[in-house]
């Protein structure tokens, strides 16, 4: 059976096209679902229904039972024809039910189903005259004709990098020129293809390599971040026990300090109920002394009650002596716990792994100062000067207006923070031993070649290294940055010291001989290096 007449058998009678979700009535025929729904719609308005093929009669709506065999069959015969099925180019000829087509004819510029195909090819002074015309289905023949002779084109001319016709090398612009058949000038350029197409490959399999390597870089980060994550909230929880722990020690100080002051307070409030009763009992005694009117008995009972008078009313204590809080007391235990607990802040970094940074010690070396650059008595600030400041000349002093620092760095982790708040423009950041020092060129500024790098301010905020410079974007005003060298693992981090710590910058490289900090001074500025 020709592919024309297995499509002709899976057609639907409806729409007259490949069945699609096909389903089936009780008398056999099949259709597209939506076909067949859409007739059935129909027939409701007229009061009955019945098959559009046989015109077999239903008293109701007949059901529909899907036919999966049918849609297996629709879908094999697809699968088979996936080219014909992408470009729908049916064939000229199959007008009652469309095929589709297997190859096109640029001579007669018709296109073919299997069957036509068979049919044109045996068509002998047509076939003789385009045997080499049929390609594969198209509706753009004009493109494969030439523009200007309307011939077909057979050749190629690698002069011009066109397809061309027979008149066009014969007669026309490409005449003399060196030319090729289309089939064989396709296979040279297939040719030079190949080693394109394996750089490609090489160049896809390096890409895939380097997303690997992005996604193993990802896991192994989130890996780090859960763990960072774990440490700090095991510090902080460390340091919320010992805060908790502190706290229990000066709240209960205070609970037993009022503890005792009330229990001094209810045995003085005792002593003076005692006393204030005496002194109630002796007040009703005398006051009854006085209302006696014979004068002879108030006489005689007025002298038997001296020693009623003559007894003390003496205070026996008052407020003075109620015991008070000591809040030096309380005082002498929080500062006490407060550096015990600075004192055992570092061991608990220590035991979550968090590497301390304590400041290094960074001087201004004045021997590496140019004359322009004014250094302070503590060689911590370094101020731009328009006047030189006569210095000696030195193999270490810098021409630029550029300091070092006197310590060097070879090996392990340090941190340093310099101020940058009194500088419109500033550049920051370390420097080679062995950067050159008599020049004026990019190979003295640091930042500007191999052996340093920098973090500016000018005309923007860049990171810089071998004079290659990276656009930043701070947050906020840069007032203060804190530099973090770690030797070994080769990296340069800046960070910009507001609330919160902000990362700048950190440059990756592999460190191989001393390093130093390092300061560039432009005009009304000063930088210092703090404690």
């Amino acid at each position: 059976m020709t592919s024309a007449d297995l499509r002709d058998k899976l057609n639907c009678s409806i729409c007259l096209s490949l069945y699609t979700d096909p389903v089936s009535l009780r008398c056999g025929h099949d259709f597209c679902r939506s076909c067949i729904v859409s007739a059935l719609d129909t027939q409701k308005a007229a009061g009955g229904y019945s098959c559009p093929d046989c015109r077999a009669e239903y008293p109701v709506r007949p059901a529909l039972e899907k036919n999966r065999k049918l849609g297996n069959i629709v879908e094999r015969f697809l699968s088979s024809q996936p080219d014909m099925e992408e470009t729908r180019i049916f064939c000229t000829y199959c007008i009652k039910s469309p095929v589709l087509a297997v190859k096109s004819c640029l001579q007669c510029e018709n296109s073919l189903c299997d069957d036509h195909l068979t049919a044109h090819n045996k068509t002998t002074d047509h076939s003789l005259r385009c045997a080499c015309t049929l390609t594969e289905p198209t509706e753009s023949f004009q493109s494969r004709k030439c523009s200007k002779h309307n011939e077909i084109l057979k050749y190629y001319c690698s002069m011009d990098a066109a397809c061309i016709c027979v008149t066009c090398l014969v007669a026309g612009d490409h005449k003399g020129h060196d030319v090729e058949p289309l089939d064989v000038a396709s296979e040279k350029e297939k040719e030079k293809l190949k080693p394109v197409i394996e750089n490609l490959i090489s160049e896809r399999e390096e890409a895939g390599k380097r997303i690997q390597n992005l996604k193993e870089h990802e896991r192994k980060q989130k890996e780090k971040s859960s763990g960072l994550a774990q440490r700090v909230s095991g510090l902080f929880t460390n340091l919320r026990e010992k805060l908790d722990d502190m706290e229990k020690k000066v709240q209960g100080e205070i609970s037993s300090q009022e503890e005792k002051m009330s229990h001094s307070v209810s045995d003085l409030v005792r002593q003076e109920e005692l006393h204030k009763d005496e002194l109630t009992k002796k007040i009703h005694e005398l006051e009854g002394l006085g209302n006696i009117t014979d004068p002879v008995t108030f006489l005689l009972n007025n002298v038997n009650s001296g020693d009623i008078r003559d007894r003390s009313c003496d205070v026996i204590s008052d407020v003075r002596d109620a015991q008070c809080l000591d809040e030096d007391i309380v005082s002498q235990i929080l500062h006490r716990g407060l550096s015990h607990f600075a004192d055992n802040l570092v061991d608990l970094k220590i035991k979550r792994q968090f590497p301390v940074m304590e400041r290094s010690d960074i001087l201004l070396d004045i021997n590496t100062a140019s004359n322009y650059i004014i250094i302070s008595p503590d060689l911590r600030s370094a101020t731009y000067s328009d006047r030189s400041q006569n210095r000696p000349d030195g193999p270490k002093r810098f021409m630029v207006r550029q300091v070092l620092s006197t310590r060097s760095f070879s090996s392990g982790r340090h941190y340093w923070e310099v101020d940058v708040s009194q500088a419109k423009k500033w550049k920051i950041g370390v420097a080679g031993e062995s950067i050159e020092r008599k020049a004026y060129g990019h190979e003295s500024f640091i930042g500007n070649n191999e052996k340093s790098w920098s973090l500016k301010i000018t005309d923007g905020f860049t990171a810089s290294h071998n004079n290659i410079h990276k656009e930043l974007v701070p947050d906020s005003p840069v007032q203060v940055v804190g530099i973090y060298l770690d030797y070994e693992a080769g990296r340069l981090s800046f960070y910009q010291l507001c609330d919160p710590v902000r990362h700048l910058h950190t440059f990756s490289a592999s460190f191989t001989e001393l390093l130093y900090a390092a300061l560039y001074l432009y005009e009304e500025s000063t930088i210092r290096i703090l404690k």
